[in-house]
């Protein structure tokens, strides 16, 4: 089928990826609140690969898949969601929502670089002009010391990063391996590996786990959101999308997702919201516009068609 025919879902897919994965920040901040994060993470993940087995059983679709299938979808899930979004729920413990919705702006910055490194994909010109702005735009972010000034928030925000590099390297991963055709299936055994990752994860360490009866109703509600919008919805909607567009395009949801998560935190966990990091957020999404945009550089086409 056409990448036109499939406009519409297309359209739906990154409206998944843009808001509610935006809105996942404020759900995911309530509930680490009160729950050790990996196994807020893994309960998320676990339950949601389940409910999407349990959809494939009713919808017919076979979930028989390749041993190199099952071993890319661990892979993948691992560093997705047991390290690209694992950590980032343990960071929320010290870093505001908002905040880490920002940092992860830079996302393409970094897929762009690991394209360099791994594929050894030229950077436009262009592109340079993005990662200097988006090398700014970060600076002013952390360098505002009424946000940035407990220690605990640095670590959090340098465990973000490690994560957007686990992230970054997924998603090229992806895009290349060999993953179940159906996208429900694929989503599944991501999350379904994951979940149990982050669990033994959670052991591991000494988490203390507890039953959702003793939660109370805003965490109850926010774990029901990430699993079925968050998690089946988005993840569903993202895994489709990096088979049918590139890596870089995906990634433009960095320009909504701390917008939306920014706006929601300051309405319902009243977080600040400073000048210099709304200044970040315009410099820091500029660059990121730039890295993605395909216009050329004037200066440079002029200084090419000249050289010709």
């Amino acid at each position: 089928m056409s990448k036109s025919k499939n406009t519409p879902m297309i359209i739906m897919a990154f409206f998944a990826i843009y808001v509610i994965w935006g809105s996942t920040f404020l759900f995911n901040k309530i509930a680490v609140q009160e729950l050790p994060p990996f196994m807020l993470a893994s309960i998320r993940f676990s339950v949601a690969g389940i409910l999407i087995f349990i959809l494939c059983k009713f919808l017919r679709i076979p979930l028989t898949i390749t041993k190199q299938q099952l071993k890319n979808c661990i892979i993948a899930g691992f560093l997705f969601l047991s390290v690209g979004n694992g950590f980032v729920v343990w960071a929320l413990q010290y870093v505001d929502s908002g905040l880490a919705a920002l940092e992860i702006a830079a996302q393409p910055l970094v897929i762009l670089i690991l394209m360099r490194v791994l594929e050894g994909k030229k950077i436009q010109p262009m592109s340079f002009v993005g990662v200097a702005i988006g090398i700014l735009g970060i600076f002013l972010l952390v360098s505002q010391n009424q946000i940035i000034g407990d220690e605990n928030t640095l670590l959090g925000m340098a465990i973000i990063f490690m994560c957007m590099l686990s992230w970054a390297f997924a998603s090229l991963f992806v895009a290349k391996a060999d993953l179940p055709s159906n996208y429900f299936v694929n989503t599944g055994f991501q999350m379904f590996t994951a979940g149990i990752i982050l669990l033994i994860g959670s052991l591991v360490i000494g988490e203390e786990w507890s039953l959702p009866t003793q939660w109370d109703s805003a965490v109850q509600y926010s774990l029901l959101f990430l699993i079925l919008f968050g998690s089946i919805l988005a993840f569903t909607a993202f895994n489709y999308l990096l088979k049918l567009v590139s890596p870089e395009k995906v990634a433009t949801s960095t320009y909504v997702n701390p917008v939306i998560a920014l706006i929601l935190g300051w309405l319902y966990l009243d977080e600040q919201i400073t000048t210099q990091s709304v200044i970040a957020a315009m410099i820091l999404l500029t660059g990121v516009y730039f890295i993605n945009t395909k216009k050329k550089l004037v200066l440079f086409s002029r200084f090419s068609s000249k050289k010709s």
